[in-house]
């Protein structure tokens, strides 16, 4: 069994189902609803007691009770009992901002704007309307919470939907701020006031299901991921929303699991076997894109939920099931190589923090950038914040906008005498206008930000390895730096004629180099490099390959024996996950815990088919791709897995190097 009750291969069965449906359940047979989820591979399935429509589907003598829902059918109470028959895990979904029937019949509960307009869809749109958790609506909602614990009592687990801070100015919400001394006309108070009645109801739901059912798991959905640190300790798991086709794209879950899962709780990734978003009745997506989005979760260390929405009617859609069987036969077959994995990290990428566009002018998407960079790189990172034990990586990275306040100063001063290698780019360490260096040990003396939006950056022998010998345009303005004692320039700043403005301007866009000027791009001083421009939100908006090669040379210099080679197209994406004691002991290994290392190796090419979707359809595999994994001793076998057909290899000076015959979508290198 896993160490955590959290399952690997789950399905999150939506079932938001508006009044006017009027056979509901009617065709639900509860035998063969379990038996097709089990036929699947599946082995939790998140099943609805309240929707957003704000309807029940248990037994109740609520009103809330859906009007269509069969007359005597407990649908909630067969389905749970049809799934523990079947030994799945049967968490329950309970709605908790969109309430329809809340909404309708008390709308003094609704959220409001500042004019006074309610919050979500108005009286003629097809949406959900939203309410504000400091009105009665909350011990409304505590009220139909407690019965679905006492009904099904141990619940497997709660799923808090809908749980995002909302700002209003409902009568009951400006009463209560009041009360507590903050001005309902002051935006910040009305943000300040939205967090921390989330905070309270959090805990109090949390305490109430804890209550109840001690082994239950408990989480609440649509919290924004930067609040971890303050409220994982109402959060049982983590889990990781990113339909792929459904807006979030394709580094959405790569980019927050390196931040998720350095918390200590089971996490997971979810999917949906949508061809676009949710409630994409008749949308199937293509077998590879669904197998390379758990093969992304696989990858991390994440379990799997892949969501689905159950017809009005209680019918299961079998090509669905079909799809997500073949999808999740192959995880379990991954899973003794999955299971307690951890994942290995040389390099600890700050957060980017949320904060005014103001301030993060020039480096907006500075995290997605340096997510999809590290990544391409075959880098193996976590993302941290300052409170983070940032002695565990090797490199720390500041990317475009970190702000250093003395305390964080102090720890980065720390880390690097203590040998940790740091590179930090754009005002990351600097004040905001970059006048001042706020961390001396970048090495600079900095002048404030450039005066032309467009430069050139002209490489330094250093890093110019596969660099195109020539002046390379930055779209983005860098910070005039130059390098203080003890340290040398990697790159210099080349300028050009003037600033392009209707006053003066050649051509159709920046204006040409024109001279080299006295700053530098890139700066190092011993195992600190900064970098002048906000290089990883560059490389977010414009792709520019120089951007790559700027921060792969001078890691180069920082970190020179990374974790983990792959000479593979940048489209290869490589993680590293550790198992200790699941490897056999080796002959003479007294004292030494056995450990396996496992290498994720995923090619998938996600393809922009419309203006706003990326669609997997094809697997084009790869073959004998050259591989070298740093290990401190040679290891007694290296395999592929599930198969376990073995690989030949050599080791030297600590590197293990080998030819991984194919990688076809998937492939796992395992070395006992």
């Amino acid at each position: 069994m896993p160490k955590f009750p959290l399952r690997s291969r789950q399905i999150h069965l939506d079932f938001h189902t508006g009044l006017w449906i009027p056979d509901v359940g009617s065709d639900f047979d509860a035998k063969e609803f379990a038996q097709t989820m089990k036929r699947a591979h599946v082995n939790s399935v998140t099943v609805f007691a309240k929707c957003h429509h704000g309807h029940l589907y248990y037994a109740t003598k609520r009103p809330e009770r859906h009007p269509g829902l069969k007359a005597g059918l407990n649908l909630l109470g067969e389905q749970v009992e049809a799934l523990h028959r079947e030994g799945i895990r049967a968490p329950i979904y309970i709605s908790v901002q969109c309430d329809e029937y809340a909404a309708d019949n008390y709308p003094q509960w609704i959220a409001r704007k500042p004019d006074g307009a309610p919050v979500g869809a108005g009286p003629l749109s097809p949406g959900w309307q939203i309410l504000d958790m400091s009105s009665p609506y909350q011990d409304y909602l505590a009220e139909q919470t407690k019965e679905v614990l006492k009904l099904f009592k141990p619940v497997d687990g709660i799923f808090f939907d809908m749980c995002w801070d909302q700002p209003s100015l409902n009568n009951y919400t400006v009463e209560a701020m009041q009360k507590e001394n903050l001005d309902p006309e002051n935006e910040e108070h009305r943000k300040k006031f939205a967090h921390e009645v989330t905070r309270r109801y959090m805990k109090r739901f949390y305490d109430m299901v804890k209550a109840a059912s001690k082994n239950a798991t408990v989480y609440f959905n649509s919290r924004p991921l930067h609040n971890l640190a303050d409220e994982i300790q109402w959060q049982f798991q983590v889990e990781i929303e990113a339909l792929p086709t459904g807006g979030w794209g394709y580094m959405y879950f790569p980019k927050n699991v390196r931040f998720a899962r350095t918390f200590g709780k089971p996490y997971l990734g979810m999917t949906a076997r949508f061809h676009k978003s949710w409630a994409d009745f008749g949308g199937l997506k293509p077998y590879a894109a669904l197998e390379y989005e758990t093969s992304q979760m696989m990858a991390h260390g994440a379990r799997c939920s892949i969501g689905d929405q159950l017809h009005p009617r209680g019918t299961l859609d079998k090509a669905a099931y079909d799809l997500i069987g073949k999808v999740y036969a192959r995880v379990e077959e991954r899973e003794p190589w999955l299971e307690d994995a951890v994942p290995v990290a040389q390099i600890g990428l700050f957060q980017v923090p949320t904060r005014s566009a103001d301030v993060l002018a020039g480096a907006e998407g500075a995290d997605e950038g340096a997510t999809r960079m590290l990544t391409q790189l075959k880098q193996q990172f976590d993302v941290v914040i300052p409170d983070s034990d940032l002695g565990r990586y090797e490199l720390l990275i500041l990317p475009d906008c970190i702000p250093v306040d003395a305390n964080l100063a102090a720890k980065l001063r720390q880390y690097v005498r203590k040998g940790g290698a740091l590179l930090a780019s754009g005002t990351s360490g600097l004040t905001d206008d970059g006048e001042s260096a706020l961390l001396n040990d970048l090495g600079i003396k900095p002048e404030g930000r450039s005066e032309y939006t467009t430069t050139y950056l002209r490489f330094g022998p250093e890093i110019a390895a596969d660099v195109p010998a020539t002046d390379h345009v930055m779209y983005e303005p860098p910070i005039n730096v130059t390098p203080a004692a003890g340290a040398v320039s990697l790159s210099r700043i080349v300028e050009p004629y003037f600033q392009r403005s209707w006053r003066h301007f050649s051509s159709h866009n920046q204006t040409p180099q024109a001279r080299m000027s006295r700053f530098s791009g890139a700066v190092r001083k011993g195992n600190v490099a900064y970098i002048a421009y906000p290089i990883f939100s560059a490389f977010a908006n414009h792709g520019n390959v120089p951007c790559r090669l700027l921060v792969r040379n001078i890691l180069s210099l920082l970190l020179p024996e990374p974790l983990l080679k792959v000479d593979a197209p940048t489209s290869t994406e490589a993680t590293v996950t550790r198992q200790v004691g699941r490897a056999s002991v080796p002959a003479g290994g007294q004292g030494r815990p056995p450990y396996r290392t496992i290498v994720h190796l995923l090619q998938y090419c996600p393809e922009r088919r419309t203006p706003k979707l990326d669609i997997v359809e094809d697997i084009v595999p790869l073959y004998n791709v050259p591989l070298s994994l740093k290990l401190p001793r040679k290891p007694t076998s290296v395999y592929l897995a599930p198969g376990r057909e073995p690989v030949s290899f050599t080791y030297d000076e600590g590197r293990v190097s080998l030819y991984v015959p194919e990688v076809r979508g998937h492939q796992m290198i395992v070395f006992e």
